[in-house]
């Protein structure tokens, strides 16, 4: 089989990433918060809806379930825990659970912590994350739900997927992170050396979207909370206690990120 993953624009920032089976002229969705866009895409590519996937409840993220569901007759896919929030659901799944599409197998993780019920869907054949709000190139998402301690869990079982996993966050937040990366970890080569490059691509008009877990690893100061180097710099800047858990150090990483002002 043969497959093909379409990363459409969406409003401001949005990323909806389509998977195409060439083959068979099936496509699969992952948040389609815009279906005239969604729309587009299958009709130029003569392809047919079967499955939507949703990580969270956030409209950005499902405003065009309904009328793709509708429109294709596919099922809708969503987190349990958030069925009463997102209309229409087919099938709620948790951590551990499994999604087809085609001749593919996604895994369910649960990423709770931007939303209580928040999930992610990973693809080992096609070696691609798409993790929502939860993971974002050099960031993570803000805890509107849930607590530092959640977030940090779902990071820490992202972060332990293969260095060469895909990662389809769902927004083009990159060089906006950046400013606070490189506030709070200066002398880190590998993330000037991403942020440049980061900065390349939009210059372009390019997506800096999907990043690699390997470079995340190396240079998003979010998946760093347990690198007791990097917390003992982060306790020199006042932004973690000395001889807190890793949960807290990320707690107070992210709480500076939520006051940050770029200069």
């Amino acid at each position: 089989m043969s497959f093909q993953i379409h990363l459409l624009p969406a409003f401001a920032d949005n990323y909806i990433p389509l998977i195409a089976d060439l083959d068979l002229g099936l496509a699969m969705v992952v948040d389609p918060g815009d279906a005239a866009v969604v729309d587009r895409t299958l009709k130029e590519h003569n392809l047919s809806l079967t499955l939507i996937l949703n990580t969270h409840h956030h409209n950005d993220h499902i405003g065009g379930n309904q009328k793709l569901a509708h429109d294709y007759g596919a099922p809708i896919i969503a987190p349990t825990q958030e069925r009463g929030r997102i209309k229409d659901i087919t099938r709620g799944v948790v951590q551990g659970d499994t999604v087809t599409f085609s001749t593919l197998r996604g895994d369910v993780i649960e990423t709770h912590g931007h939303t209580s019920g928040h999930i992610s869907y990973y693809f080992p054949a096609l070696k691609a994350l798409f993790c929502g709000d939860t993971l974002f190139s050099l960031g993570c998402g803000r805890l509107f739900e849930g607590t530092a301690p959640q977030m940090w869990e779902s990071l820490k079982r992202l972060r332990s997927l293969p260095d060469d996993t895909q990662v389809y966050c769902a927004h083009e937040y990159t060089l906006a992170n950046a400013k606070f990366a490189t506030a709070v970890d200066p002398d880190n080569q590998a993330l000037k050396d991403r942020v440049a490059e980061a900065k390349a691509l939009r210059k372009n008009n390019t997506p800096t979207i999907p990043t690699l877990m390997g470079v995340e690893k190396a240079t998003n100061p979010f998946l760093r909370a347990d690198d007791p180097t990097f917390a003992k710099r982060l306790n020199k800047m006042g932004l973690a206690a000395t001889g807190t858990d890793a949960a807290a150090v990320f707690g107070g990483l992210r709480a500076a990120k939520d006051r940050f002002k770029a200069a």
